[in-house]
């Protein structure tokens, strides 16, 4: 089974109710997403803190579609209440998933910037 990476009725939605605002939520979450991305990094193996920017970015990510991303992060934030294995590996895998998704949502933010100014 392939993995789901964006949900496209998700962004279709947030579209239609965010109207010329939409290229600034999408631009707004790869911003704040980079932001943590780098906070889950410099909390090493601070489970504490893994598992509270885990929780944040799984709900923001979630929000946003990104399906694979919001995964990965409830099982960071699952994992770092057990804080008994290295959880290096799994903030990997988010910052992987992150760089994949992120042209995705330029792509998309672009676009929409294009379309309103038609």
């Amino acid at each position: 089974m392939a993995e789901i990476h964006l949900d496209p009725d998700v962004l279709s939605d947030l579209q239609e109710v965010m109207e010329s605002e939409y290229p600034t939520l999408l631009d707004t979450f790869i911003e704040d997403s980079q932001e943590r991305v780098a906070a889950l990094r410099k909390a090493g193996g601070d489970a504490k803190t893994l598992g509270r920017i885990a929780h944040s970015f799984k709900g923001s990510s979630g929000n946003l579609g990104a399906v694979r991303l919001a995964q990965l992060c409830e099982l960071l934030e699952a994992e770092a209440v057990e804080a008994a294995s290295d959880l290096s590996a799994l903030v990997d895998q988010i910052d992987h998933e992150f760089a994949l998704v992120k042209p995705l949502y330029e792509c998309r933010s672009e676009l929409a910037r294009e379309k309103r100014q038609r």
